[in-house]
């Protein structure tokens, strides 16, 4: 499925934000709204939007002009006709939404995928109302999103694999961050964040603590700018109300509003941040919300509503928390943290503690949070880089994963073609700074080795690596990415060595590998200025192989590893190693290996399945033997 042109229903502040995301990704995209009067409202909203972006210089006029113009506006629903993705974003109604996607049934072709940007609706529900449940899924957007890095793709029970994969590449080509959730209430992030908020107004009726101590003691305890009054206050108090309402309607009493916070939604007024902060009952107000936190996304990673991982991606992209619920719990200790969540059980009867986090405590080991994902597809895999809150910056732990996940790519058998990229706006953006500066002589040293042993990993494994550089690839990532055989970038990569900036240079092989590929002159110029370059101007020198489309560079990744897989394993394994060979030794030792290599070839029986094939005018089965 290949995804063109997008239709957004609905222009307001959601609406506009999410139709200029689609179009500044390169998406054509239709707005409509439900009259002239708010269609040009809203097409506003994108223009200022625009304008400010030039004004504080995080877009160029030339890419304001071209987002522009991929925008247009109707009141016409049949002008959506067209489309291969529809989202709507209408108020929170179900019948409202379902008579919408009923409409939107009739008018789109058969193909055209349904969405939702709803934050607590079953997508199931909307489903049903269409012909085409298979073809019906939710994309929940955050607030603000054309900032907001995170999307929730929701997944009904009926949603087909490939709308989920379809939309993958959308949400990424749109530079946000995925999660793949289940269609259950709340999805993954509000199930554990709105009664986040809802338990400190709970407090507040309670008498435990008062506002500012409540919002001062969760500023601490969660390493957040804002504690939950605060928030309400910014997003609305309407919104934390009517998603309590709707999780307690699905979930049970435990969700369902506090006393103090329906009272406020009637009051129509915002809450009285002002007063004095009681700093001993701060450690009381942070432990009961950490309990809460933790078991309901302990409860919600039970009933496979999303993975550890993915909850906690949501909590540190999308609401930009600074360790993720799982995170947390490593931090306190798991026995610690199953005995907050035990307290907030015996308080309410309508919570249990979650198993899965009892069998957690009992089995005395962390969370297991991996950084760096391995996906296996046939004869390709795929490494994915996943610390998209941290651009992907190397540390220990990720370089450990990495070296753990290319040796578990290098000993599968079916494995031939490797491809390596990064989740998020960048495919790796260097080394972890903070992490680097805390380092000792001795373990900058040691750190520096076993990076230079990963990349050797890559690079000497007798499979094919392809560099999918979807985003910055600076220092160590472009290290990283010089590490592998084949280098294709999106248009918005940016590569660089930015290290002499630091006081330091590239010590992950740069300055070893960079002259090997675009001769000592360019190197010495990437390296001695430290200016990062574009993708086309990467592709000039030689940096990478070709530029694609963001949209188009993971399809355009797997269609050339398709075509390295069907060829003969052995003899591409060996044609690397020569190659090798070739960047390390003279002609002569070169050429005495690439001998070796040749004749190991012969005799094997993918050599003599390629030649008969060859023969026999068909394709060759190659097994790797």
């Amino acid at each position: 499925m290949d995804i063109k042109k997008v239709g957004v229903v609905g222009c307001g502040l959601m609406g506009a934000g999410i139709a200029q995301v689609a179009a500044q990704a390169g998406y054509d995209t239709v707005v409509r709204e439900m009259n002239a009067e708010l269609l040009e409202k809203g097409l506003g909203r994108i223009s200022a939007f625009l304008d400010k972006g030039v004004a504080k210089k995080k877009m160029s006029p030339d890419k304001r002009d071209a987002t522009w113009a991929r925008i247009s506006g109707t009141t016409d629903l049949a002008d959506l006709a067209g489309c291969d993705l529809v989202i709507e974003v209408i108020f929170e109604n179900m019948p409202a939404k379902q008579e919408l996607f009923k409409t939107l049934d009739g008018i789109c072709q058969a193909n055209t995928i349904l969405a939702s940007n709803t934050s607590s609706l079953s997508i199931a529900e909307m489903a049903a109302a269409t012909g085409r449940p298979g073809r019906v899924a939710g994309l929940h957007y955050f607030f603000p999103p054309v900032i907001n890095q995170l999307l929730e793709i929701v997944v009904a029970e009926g949603t087909a694999p490939e709308v989920v994969e379809a939309l993958l590449v959308f949400a990424r080509a749109s530079g946000k961050v995925p999660i793949v959730v289940q269609d259950a209430p709340g999805f993954a992030v509000n199930r554990f964040f709105v009664p986040w908020l809802n338990e400190a107004a709970r407090m507040l009726d309670d008498g435990l603590a008062n506002i500012p101590t409540i919002d001062e003691a969760a500023r601490e305890a969660f390493h957040v700018g804002m504690g939950p009054f605060a928030l309400m206050n910014a997003t609305g108090i309407p919104i934390a109300y009517h998603s309590t309402t709707s999780l307690g309607q699905a979930l049970g009493a435990f969700y369902a509003p506090a006393d103090a916070l329906a009272a406020q939604f009637k009051a129509g007024q915002e809450w009285n941040l002002e007063g004095p902060v009681d700093a001993a009952a701060k450690a009381a107000v942070g432990e009961r919300l950490l309990g809460v936190v933790f078991g309901v996304a302990a409860q919600l990673v039970q009933e496979g509503v999303a993975t550890a991982e993915d909850t906690d991606r949501g909590a540190l992209v999308g609401l930009r928390w600074a360790r993720g619920p799982f995170g947390m719990m490593n931090d306190l200790g798991v026995d610690g943290a199953l005995e907050l969540v035990e307290r907030v059980a015996a308080r309410y009867d309508s919570f249990a503690v979650p198993e899965l986090l009892q069998w957690q405590a009992a089995a005395g080991q962390p969370w297991t949070l991996r950084d760096v994902k391995l996906e296996v597809k046939g004869h390709i895999a795929t490494i994915t880089m996943n610390r998209p809150e941290a651009m992907n910056a190397l540390n220990e732990k990720v370089l450990r994963e990495l070296k753990e996940t290319v040796a578990q790519a290098r000993d599968n058998p079916a494995v031939r073609v490797v491809i390596l990229t990064g989740e998020g706006p960048a495919f790796v953006a260097g080394a972890d700074i903070r992490a680097m500066m805390s380092k000792s002589l001795v373990e900058i040293r040691e750190f520096t080795q076993f990076g230079h042993g990963v990349l050797n990993d890559i690079e000497r494994m007798e499979k094919p690596v392809i560099a999918a550089i979807n985003g910055f690839a600076l220092g160590g990532g472009l290290e990283l990415a010089l590490a592998c055989d084949i280098r294709l970038a999106s248009t918005e990569a940016r590569l660089g060595f930015p290290e002499v900036g630091l006081g330091i240079f590239p010590g992950l092989g740069g300055t070893q590998r960079a002259p090997r590929l675009v001769g000592k002159s360019r190197a010495c110029e990437l390296i001695f200025t430290g200016t990062p370059i574009g993708a086309e101007e990467a592709a000039a020198i030689g940096l990478v192989n070709r530029v694609v489309p963001p949209g188009q560079l993971m399809a355009e990744a797997r269609r050339l590893a398709e075509r390295i897989a069907r060829q003969g394993p052995i003899a591409v394994g060996r044609a690397k190693a020569a190659i090798n060979q070739a960047q390390q030794v003279g002609l002569d030792a070169g050429l005495a290996f690439e001998l070796e290599a040749v004749t190991q070839t012969f005799g094997t029986e993918d050599q003599q399945e390629g030649m008969t094939a060859f023969l026999e005018r068909r394709r060759p089965e190659f097994k790797g033997q």
